[in-house]
This record gives C-alpha cells, sequence and structure tokens, in this order.
C-alpha cells in the first residue's frame, strides 16, 4: 500500500493550499454564512497531510490499517469537504448543497453521514481523547496506523484536552500526533488574553511529548516535518504547533481574522478575495 495515494510536490501542494481557499468560498456562497478565517489558517496543513502524509484509500475507507484523521477544531470542515470529494470518498455534486438542510456536508463532519470522516467533531476539547482512545486500539490489534488530531489553539483551554495529553504520554502512545494550529486568535479574542496557553510547546515537553514548532504556512517544512515523523512504535507522541495567521491568504481578513471567524463574503468582497487567490496560482 502506498504511503499515499496522491502524494504531490511541495508546489503542487502550495497550489492545492489556495484551492481549498478558493473552494471554501465557493461553497459558502452557497451556503449563505461560514468559517472563513480559521479555515484558511489551516489550509497549508490540510492539504500536506491529505496530499502526501496520510496513509489512505479512498476505494477502501474502511481499510483497518489506515492512517486516521480527526478534526479537533470541527468548525473547518467546510475545507475538508474539497479534498474528501477530490480524493473521491463522495460525489463533488454535494459540495455544492453544503449547508443545506438534511444534507450530509455541515458545517461539523460528521461519521455517520459522510465517507472518510473517522469521527464527528462539535464541541471542542473532545477529538485528542478520542485521538488516544484510537491509538490504544490500534496497539491491542497490532496495527501500524497513526492517528492525527488537528486542534485549534483556543482548544487548549479545554480541561480534557490536557487530560488526553497526560493519557498519551503515559500509555506511550507513539501512533498519535497533535497538530495544533496556532493562529492566536479564538472567537472570543486572542487566545492567550482569554487564557494564556504559551508556551505551547513546552507545556507538552513537560507532558513527556515530543515537540516541534514550525511555520504553518511553510509547506516545505511541514513537509519535513511530517516526513520524519517518528515510527508508530516510538512509545513518544508528537506534538507540532504550527504558527498560522488566521485568515491567510485574503489580506482585509488577516486585518480583521475575529470579523471573518463566521460570516459571509458579498459580491465585491468576494470578488476581491478571490482574484487575490488566483494571483498566487498563476
Amino acid at each position: 500500500m502506498p504511503k499515499n495515494v496522491k502524494a504531490l510536490s511541495i508546489p503542487e501542494l502550495r497550489h492545492r493550499a489556495e484551492w481549498i481557499r478558493l473552494e471554501t468560498i465557493r461553497q459558502i456562497a452557497g451556503a449563505g454564512l461560514g468559517h472563513y478565517s480559521s479555515t484558511f489558517s489551516a489550509a497549508e496543513i490540510l492539504a500536506v497531510l491529505y496530499y502526501r502524509t496520510l496513509r489512505l484509500d479512498p476505494k477502501k475507507p474502511d481499510w483497518a490499517d489506515r492512517d486516521r484523521f480527526l478534526l479537533g477544531k470541527g468548525h473547518i470542515a467546510v475545507g475538508l469537504w474539497p479534498i474528501l470529494a477530490d480524493l473521491g470518498y463522495f460525489p463533488s455534486a454535494w459540495l455544492d448543497k453544503f449547508g443545506k438542510i438534511d444534507q450530509p456536508l455541515t458545517d461539523h463532519p460528521n461519521m455517520r453521514d459522510v465517507p472518510g470522516i473517522d469521527f464527528s467533531a462539535g464541541s471542542l476539547g473532545h477529538n485528542l481523547s478520542v485521538g488516544a482512545g484510537i491509538c490504544l486500539a490500534s496497539r491491542y490489534r497490532g496495527g501500524h496506523d497513526r492517528t492525527f488530531v488537528l486542534l485549534g489553539d483556543g482548544e487548549l483551554h479545554e480541561g480534557q484536552l490536557w487530560e488526553a495529553v497526560m493519557l498519551a504520554s503515559h500509555y506511550k502512545l507513539g501512533n498519535l500526533i497533535a497538530i495544533v494550529d496556532a493562529n492566536g486568535s479564538s472567537a472570543n479574542g486572542p487566545t492567550s488574553d482569554v487564557m494564556n496557553i504559551e508556551p505551547i510547546t513546552s507545556r507538552f515537553e513537560a507532558f513527556g511529548w515530543r515537540a516541534v514548532e514550525i511555520d504553518g504556512h511553510d509547506v516545505a517544512r511541514l513537509v519535513e516535518v511530517l516526513d520524519a515523523l517518528p515510527e508508530s512504535g516510538s512509545g513518544v507522541p508528537t506534538v507540532i504547533v504550527a504558527r498560522t495567521l488566521k485568515g491567510k491568504g485574503v489580506s482585509f481578513m488577516e486585518a480583521s481574522p475575529r470579523e471573518w471567524h463566521l460570516g459571509f463574503l458579498g459580491p465585491a468582497d468576494r470578488k476581491r478575495a478571490e482574484e487575490e487567490i488566483r494571483s498566487r496560482m498563476s
């Protein structure tokens, strides 16, 4: 089984991240409301994971030894849907009905409705605990898969998450990888004003994790770090603290990230945003 079904090059991955931004705008235009800025901060992370790192087989979505991906910051599912459609998990026509009543693609992923989703998301703070449980189950069945959990830095305010951090090191879950989309902002304001979470890397290290801090928009560095992950049986869980910018890729969103956490682009702003993104893709 190949490591990844597509394994794109670094320039292709950069292009794919911009495509994720464009598809996010397109889907939200149909829904009438959605999460822009927190999806844009994670675009490069999602691109590298799904088009290079994760060991998957869309033709066999229940393959027991596949890598798992859990979306802790579940409100950015709009950025995940076009990827799963592109990989063949469901028809691309589903994207046109994002956010509509009685349709499978919503603001948060539901494992019962959408192929390719390993666990549902909604209330923040739960999925690292679920990921730790998946990793323990894999160990008991002799699996070689890894579980990746994408967290928001605002999610680090949740107490249950730190219980999972402690559990993962105690049980030596080397097959668990947490990625923190550290964009410095939550719906309630700057994360460190709401409740200080810094230094993130040192806090994870204090619990016995291997910690790496990188620029989360640097595709080459993301590839380097994810390619160099220890084997799943290493016995030490890994956290990648990806420093990002909320609203990345659209300058007026970067300047006012909280305003675009949940919103809607009117025709003029949509045109500005799409032109700015496409200018980097040519």
